[in-house]
């Protein structure tokens, strides 16, 4: 069963005063060649994940510019997603002895879904390993095909990369959210950074007093320090790890500790990961392990402007958009330096980096003991994602592409 896509409209023109009109014209003025010609997204989950976030918000106002998008969600059963999130986790660099049988089950996914997707579109962008193998469906000479990888590849697994390799080399480009992720391809390499957008419901301003209740709900003391992570129950976000730095930093410091988050409908070890997070935080009042729903975006907004620090402790990341969605709220934050994590984190002027649960405890009592620095890093963290990763800033990206794609047709 094919899920439904919902996506969030909100008016070009309404971010004319976050960027100026200027930038508002400059991407009209882009978009205007390329009206008509059609575009289809494709990915692997409609509902949560940040690639099904940053498509709810790009796709509309590619379509207010008078593009011809569309975005399609691949179906898949459990065993396909089992595969692809051992795929996910092996790409990062985890160990995985991947058998004949799980390339099967990709291949065979991929083949039901290039017949039940249209894949007729003049421009089409396939994103990450799931659909990968969607480049089959092409006819020669037909169209444009795009490969967009929202995953860290600097190390990857040798067995899965190759196998993914043969299909990825045939599209007409591959675009990555950092340099150190692109890898020796026949065909064009592009960077491309993921982007929050600072008017939907997870970034805009809030009310106080929503705040306020938003804490109440979750019985989250607002006179105690505050020590968030916003992320999927995921080893790879290491939510283990977060518990065992903020209790070093509890023993300076009567601190709080939230880890707010949920799950995506491609991530079969969610609930597992879930599990191990409460048996570590055992029966301690301090640590509130919150499962969030895909549709609570007003929660995570409040819950990252209530906060005191927002922590990101990824063991790899693809890029880490909360980290963005936390400096744009001017909130320092203390990051893993793994994926595109630094290219946010520029390190003691946008907020801090570690590479252990120790150093992750030192940057946070630092930060507590010194709240006029984390102030600072916080106001420069937002000036930061505003000239750099805002959707506004993605968007004008495609049509650059699209428009180079399609010169001369």
């Amino acid at each position: 069963m094919r899920e439904t896509l919902v996506v969030s409209r909100i008016p070009l023109d309404h971010y004319a005063e976050l960027i100026g009109a200027g930038e508002i014209e400059e991407l009209r003025a882009l978009a205007k060649p390329l009206q008509g010609r059609s575009i289809e997204m494709i990915n692997s989950t409609a509902v949560g994940g940040g690639v099904a976030e940053i498509l709810n918000r790009l796709v509309p106002l590619a379509e207010e510019l008078d593009l011809n998008i569309k975005w399609d969600v691949m179906s898949g059963a459990e065993d396909f997603f089992d595969v692809t999130k051992s795929f996910h986790n092996a790409l990062h660099g985890e160990p995985y002895h991947a058998s004949p049988r799980d390339f099967e089950i990709f291949l065979a996914y991929n083949e039901h879904n290039r017949t039940t997707l249209p894949l007729d579109a003049e421009i089409v962008v396939i994103h990450d390993p799931q659909p990968a193998a969607l480049i089959d469906a092409r006819q020669p000479g037909s169209n444009h095909w795009v490969w967009r990888c929202h995953i860290d590849l600097s190390h990857p697994n040798r067995a899965v990369w190759e196998f993914l390799e043969k299909f990825v080399s045939r599209y007409d480009g591959a675009m990555f959210s950092s340099p150190e992720f692109s890898r020796q391809l026949p065909i064009p390499q592009y960077l491309f950074y993921p982007a929050i957008d600072p008017l939907s419901e997870k970034n805009c301003p809030l009310d106080q007093e929503f705040i306020e209740q938003t804490l109440h709900r979750y019985q989250i003391d607002a006179q105690r320090p505050i020590l968030t992570q916003i992320s999927r129950f995921d080893r790879l976000k290491d939510p283990v790890g977060v518990i065992r730095a903020y209790r070093i930093v509890k023993r300076y410091f009567d601190c709080q500790l939230v880890l707010a988050g949920g799950s995506a409908a491609d991530d079969p070890e969610g609930s597992i990961v879930l599990k191990e997070v409460r048996r570590e935080a055992g029966h301690d009042p301090d640590i509130k392990i919150l499962e969030l729903p895909a549709w609570a975006p007003l929660e995570v907004n409040a819950l990252q402007r209530a906060s005191t620090i927002v922590i990101q402790k990824s063991l790899r990341e693809g890029f880490g958009l909360t980290v963005s969605e936390a400096l744009w709220k001017k909130k320092p934050v203390v990051a893993s330096a793994v994926g595109g994590i630094p290219t946010q984190i520029i390190h003691k002027h946008t907020g801090l980096l570690t590479h252990s649960v120790e150093g992750t405890a030192y940057q946070m009592r630092f930060l507590l003991s010194h709240p006029e620095i984390a102030a600072k890093l916080g106001e420069h963290g937002h000036e930061h994602v505003k000239e750099n990763f805002l959707i506004t800033q993605k968007l004008k990206r495609y049509l650059a592409l699209f428009l180079m794609l399609t010169r001369g047709q």
